[in-house]
């Protein structure tokens, strides 16, 4: 399957012009596959462009409503690409390094601002900035096989890819200085100990298992589904007020819907609602 910029469902529409990724439509749910195996999907300035691309292009169509990254081969993303990097530092060619650092930025602007939830399915190691990647998401489901890594300072690095914001969130100060400061690759059962992931399963379940995750967030009310996210990445750097506040406007947004309708009128009939996102 392929890529649709129309967002319906397809398997066997033109590729998009994509790479080093691969975008697939099924019904709702878009998967996005980081797709560099030889290269364990390691990250180069135009792969990240693709990525950000093809990201946009899911979040973009209003018949989408979970996003499933993964990668392609036996891991999920090293991180940079270490022959760029290699490159870009016998040429001391900053500007070029700078703009594969932050070459993030537009990226995460796209997931973070998308109404749908972005589900990471962890198919093997993510280390570096693959492994803020993941971390980027806004769940993660992890193959038994999968491990992460902040491995920035085996090479004498300082995280980057957003690493310094979503791994303290995530398990606290000390538990995030550990870890950037070990530099070691956590294996998924620790992973899911930590808080690092949502779920461990067996790798040759880990589509499966990412898709049936999918498929249940995509039959939630998406308005509702979109106020939650946005919510609670606001309640990060928000008081108490403003989150009661934030609510509040929310459940109004809510009230006023086709879906609130059909929600409660198949509470009521005892059946399964089906939401349409009015």
């Amino acid at each position: 399957m392929s890529a649709d910029r129309s967002g319906g469902a397809s398997s066997d529409r033109p590729t998009g012009g994509f790479d080093a990724v691969a975008l697939d439509f099924d019904g709702p749910v878009a998967t996005i596959t980081l797709n560099r195996p030889a290269k364990l999907n390691a990250l180069t300035v135009p792969m990240v462009r693709e990525l950000t691309e093809a990201m946009a292009l899911a979040t973009g169509s209003a018949a989408v409503r979970c996003v499933i990254l993964t990668g392609a081969g036996r891991a999920f993303c090293a991180g940079a690409d270490i022959g760029v990097l290699g490159e870009l530092l016998e040429r001391r060619d900053a500007a070029a390094g700078a703009a594969l650092v932050d070459g993030c930025r537009p990226l995460y602007r796209v997931m973070r601002d998308a109404p749908q939830p972005i589900l990471c399915a962890l198919n093997g190691v993510a280390a570096g900035g693959g492994a803020n990647l993941a971390l980027a998401c806004d769940l993660r489901v992890a193959a038994d096989t999968a491990g992460l890594g902040e491995v920035f300072a085996k090479l004498g690095l300082h995280p980057d890819w957003g690493g310094t914001y979503f791994l303290p969130r995530l398990v606290g100060p000390a538990r995030a200085l550990e870890l950037f400061l070990s530099a070691e690759v956590v294996d998924a059962p620790r992973l899911l100990g930590l808080g690092l992931v949502n779920r461990v399963v067996a790798a040759d379940r880990l589509m499966d298992d990412a898709r049936a995750w999918a498929r249940a967030i995509a039959e939630a009310p998406p308005l509702a589904v979109a106020r939650m996210k946005r919510a609670v990445y606001a309640g990060e750097h928000a008081d108490l007020d403003t989150m009661l506040t934030t609510e509040l406007e929310a459940q109004i947004a809510c009230f006023g819907s086709a879906d609130f309708t059909e929600g409660l009128a198949a509470f009521r009939e005892k059946r399964a609602p089906h939401f349409t996102g009015r």
